[in-house]
């Protein structure tokens, strides 16, 4: 396999990103038949206008339906436009050289390819149908987008989470710098709530965030 193109690629991913994004994201046509009383709605629309997320059917997202692992990924690799594009491979990929439990004819199987290529660390033993944590999407998202914005490391100062303790330690660096990129917030009460199964407006509300982080970082490049 060859990554020589992927700063290439992800630059011009950013670029296109930043037109795609670039204007009045709010004015689209709301279809979804359930979303008007969802926190986020307009960004949920926004993503739908743009195809970077589909519903259940036209006129439903069912907002508040629980995220496998399987359409978690979808929604990473999908919404970020993750592809093989850049990188060269003697043969075809396939997903069960990878995951255990994930079959090459699957639906998502492309999903968890490309998302393995773009340096999105999934677990191998990965049980698709199973339920997506917030802080596994979380990380696997930060990994998705600083790969997409060929973003640098950065050093922050940690944010205080009041339930630190619950967060699975190998999480902990993506949580902080989504906390700091503002694709997440702590709750109320300064919680995270990592082991809590995430829904499709949730996951929906922090790809479009991602985007939005990565459009204005495309800006500030552009200004500069």
């Amino acid at each position: 396999m060859n990554m020589k193109n992927s700063t290439i690629a992800a630059a011009t991913f950013v670029s296109l990103l930043a037109f795609s994004l670039g204007g009045p994201a709010f004015a689209a046509v709301n279809t979804f038949k359930d979303i008007d009383k969802v926190e986020g709605k307009d960004k949920i629309i926004a993503l739908k206008e743009q195809g970077l997320i589909k519903g259940i059917s036209d006129t439903q997202f069912q907002p508040g339906s629980i995220v496998s692992n399987a359409q978690g990924v979808q929604f990473i690799s999908g919404g970020l436009q993750l592809s093989l594009a850049a990188i060269d491979f003697n043969k075809a990929p396939l997903a069960s050289d990878i995951f255990s439990k994930v079959k090459d004819t699957a639906w998502y199987a492309e999903a968890f390819v490309n998302a393995h290529y773009n340096d999105v660390d999934i677990p191998a033993n990965i049980d698709p149908a199973k339920p997506m944590t917030k802080e596994l999407f979380t990380s696997l998202l930060i990994q998705a987008t600083e790969k997409a914005g060929n973003l640098p490391l950065i050093n922050i100062v940690p944010a205080d989470i009041s339930d630190e303790e619950d967060i699975n330690p190998s999480y902990q660096g993506t949580i902080q710098r989504s906390l700091k990129y503002g694709i997440n917030t702590l709750d109320k009460n300064g919680n995270f709530n990592p082991k809590s199964e995430l829904t499709r407006a949730e996951a929906a509300v922090m790809l479009y965030n991602a985007l939005d982080y990565l459009n204005a970082k495309a800006a500030g490049s552009a200004g500069n």
